[in-house]
């Protein structure tokens, strides 16, 4: 019994750090792009860009990593290297040029909006039914209404309470499959990004 509970809350966990990662990837790319291009007809634009590029392979293997831990799908290795012998503006110019960094950048930006659904998934498929669970302690201090109808009884909130069990139910093989296409996601990316 311990484990259905611990991974219903193990994948509402998942969904709301695949939010907080999408959410991250985006606000900094958007701002270090945005900038780095408007400063780049200065000496410290390109310096930028190249060390924004950079951090693609630490972004995409930190997805890999999450994936393994919370789905426990295995993706490829995703790995680059980083010549330091040639000088600085061969190294700007061979990451700008390189067009695994930017397909990263866009994969990874993506995860912003699949970042929303997750948020989404977990306000309807983990917070909605532990307060429909939670209906019977609730009742007599709130003003309940479901649909329309206002929940004054204990009978009333009992039977809320029912249907909020099998909501929770339903909701975690829901949850399952969700977190299983994010893992597939990130799967299909570190697929991509090794061609």
């Amino acid at each position: 019994m311990h484990k259905p509970i611990r991974c219903f809350f193990q994948n509402g966990y998942f969904l709301l750090l695949t939010f907080a990662t999408g959410l991250f990837y985006f606000c900094f790319y958007l701002v270090t792009l945005t900038l780095g291009i408007g400063l780049s007809f200065t000496v410290a634009g390109i310096p930028l860009l190249t060390q924004v590029l950079r951090t693609t392979l630490t972004f995409v293997q930190y997805e890999r990593i999450q994936t393994k831990i919370y789905t426990d799908i295995t993706t490829q290795p995703y790995e680059r290297r980083i010549r330091t012998e040639q000088s600085l503006w061969a190294q700007a110019k061979e990451e700008l040029m390189d067009t695994r960094n930017w397909t990263a950048i866009c994969w990874l930006m993506l995860k912003f909006w699949i970042g929303l659904l997750c948020l989404l998934s977990v306000a309807l498929l983990c917070v909605m039914p532990l307060l429909l669970m939670l209906t019977p302690l609730f009742f007599p201090i709130l003003d309940i209404r479901l649909f329309g109808i206002q929940i004054d009884t204990f009978m009333q909130s009992l039977f809320i309470m029912a249907i909020g069990v099998i909501f929770t139910v339903i909701s975690s093989w829901l949850l399952n499959v969700l977190v299983r296409l994010i893992g597939g996601y990130t799967r299909q990316m570190t697929k991509r990004l090794n061609r």
